[in-house]
């Protein structure tokens, strides 16, 4: 996998998205202070990243007792964002990569799914602490195993 590796700064960004119903223009940058969880998953209301975002919907005080941000980014457009986030009550931004330029930066790009469903989460300096690629099914980190993985690097 390429990408950012673990003790490197991550790659900067800045991506338009919906959250809360709120749409604008979202940069990596403007969280530095806060640890950010950056989840890449392929595609808006499939069963397998219904399955991951959903976990992080319902079990969200875990990263908000770790003072992280949630950015959730998929090459969908801001309108399917929307709708799906509306439908789901998403407490974090859906970021929209219609270009694959950030997807290619943190070397997540796959030619069967287009997204490889990868999790990185980034200290409070910006820097990649630890990243998880789960593959093209249903496999990621529960919200409280990257709960523990925030206060190991914090």
């Amino acid at each position: 996998m390429s990408g950012p590796e673990v003790g490197a700064l991550a790659p900067d960004f800045t991506l338009p998205g919906v959250q809360l119903h709120n749409r604008r223009d979202f940069s990596l940058s403007e969280y530095r202070g806060k640890p950010v969880v950056l989840a890449f998953y392929p595609g808006d209301a499939t069963a397998g990243c219904s399955l991951q975002l959903r976990s992080y919907r319902d079990d969200f005080e875990v990263f908000e007792k770790a003072g992280a941000v949630v950015l959730a980014i998929s090459p969908q457009s801001v309108d399917s964002h929307a709708d799906w986030s509306d439908r789901e009550g998403f407490p974090f931004a859906l970021l929209a990569d219609t270009d694959h330029k950030v997807i290619e930066s943190y070397g997540v790009r796959s030619a069967v799914v287009g997204v490889k469903r990868t999790v990185y989460i980034i200290d409070s300096q910006g820097i990649v602490q630890w990243r998880f690629t789960g593959g093209v099914r249903a496999i990621f980190k529960k919200p409280r195993h990257l709960a523990k993985v925030l206060k190991e690097v914090s």
